[in-house]
């Protein structure tokens, strides 16, 4: 009998496909894609990682699996410090999963910045997780003074005018802390994706999903979702390289086949497919954790490429392992096991 593939196989299966004909340039003994595991540039968190020869510009690797996060010996500050902004009353849940995910990952603190409204709403849903009253871009450039905040994600439930006011401050702080940007903070700058890409810096990290990705860079999605007609096609992985280069930043373009991709051309794929499904990842407030991890790992001094594949790996993962019925605020909750099996 004979297997339909799943939507996920048919993405991966043409993204793959593209990394067979562009990892051309290899260095001898590199197979195509490279599986090599992804390396961090230093930070005193740095995970232990597999040997990998040092790859060309151009040639695309297969995200797999770390063999530790763990934190050696010191004080909560030296694991980072994370800002999460949060949007106002009635908005503050997906600030919250990406706040417990950057924990969860290890990041030394969190604060949730909340403007004054959701402050309460905010206060009687945390503990471990710490708040500081953030109301507009004044606000947050005061509390940016604290130079032991390394890493911020802006975005989620952030709303559009929120965003706009606060992203700039967030990137063009001149210390340039790390920067995660998804959801809000993405689709506020629809109108003029120029605007945006223009502040943006190699310390920024960009997670669209797709209709987020079309909304920045509407000339490359249509150059992506174009079918064509003499080969070979232009794949996601052309279009997350493209988009990266323009807007300076590294993006993190979602789906079962995620790409990632360096300003400087460096790219991965992880493709939760071909044994490492997981559909029950489809669930609302998902991609929030996601920024999430990533932003805690950018705490704990990641390089961003290996934040952003360290952290795809785990929030697949951490889906399979808990499987049908899961719900995004089960997925910061199943990472201490997922990290106990890397120390295994």
């Amino acid at each position: 009998m004979s297997v339909i593939p799943t939507y996920a196989e048919k993405s991966s299966q043409k993204t793959l496909a593209c990394m067979a004909s562009t990892s051309t340039n290899r260095p001898s003994g590199v197979s195509a894609p490279d599986r090599a595991r992804p390396a961090p540039q230093g930070g005193r968190d740095a995970p232990t990682l597999g040997s990998g020869a040092i790859l060309s510009s151009d040639a695309v690797r297969v995200v797999e699996a770390p063999t530790s996060l763990a934190k050696v010996t010191g004080h909560k500050f030296d694991h980072g410090h994370a800002l999460i902004l949060s949007g106002g009353a009635g908005r503050t849940g997906a600030a919250r999963l990406v706040a417990r995910g950057a924990l969860r990952i290890g990041a030394g603190l969190v604060t949730l910045a909340v403007p004054p409204a959701a402050q309460m709403e905010v206060a009687s849903q945390i503990t471990a997780l710490m708040l500081s009253r953030v109301g507009d871009a004044g606000a947050l450039n005061a509390v940016l003074e604290d130079e032991r905040i390394n890493a911020l994600c802006l975005g989620p439930g952030l709303g559009f005018e929120r965003a706009r006011a606060l992203v700039p401050v967030a990137v063009r702080i001149k210390r340039a802390p790390h920067v995660v940007l998804d959801a809000d903070a993405l689709s506020a700058y629809a109108d003029d994706p120029a605007e945006l890409c223009d502040m943006l810096h190699e310390r920024c990290v960009l997670t669209p999903h797709g209709g987020e990705f079309a909304r920045l860079f509407p000339d490359i999605a249509e150059k992506l979702n174009a079918i064509p007609d003499q080969g070979p096609a232009y794949s996601k992985v052309d279009a997350t390289r493209e988009a990266a280069a323009r807007c300076g930043a590294v993006v993190l373009f979602k789906g079962p086949d995620t790409v990632i991709a360096h300003p400087d051309g460096r790219c991965s794929v992880h493709a939760a497919a071909y044994g490492r499904e997981a559909p029950w990842l489809a669930t609302a407030g998902a991609g929030d954790v996601l920024a999430g991890f990533i932003t805690g790992l950018l705490a704990r001094e990641f390089d961003p490429m290996a934040a952003c594949e360290t952290a795809v790996w785990l929030h697949v993962e951490c889906a399979r392992v808990f499987g049908p019925g899961l719900i995004a605020e089960d997925l910061p909750e199943l990472l201490p096991q997922v990290l106990r099996g890397l120390e295994a």
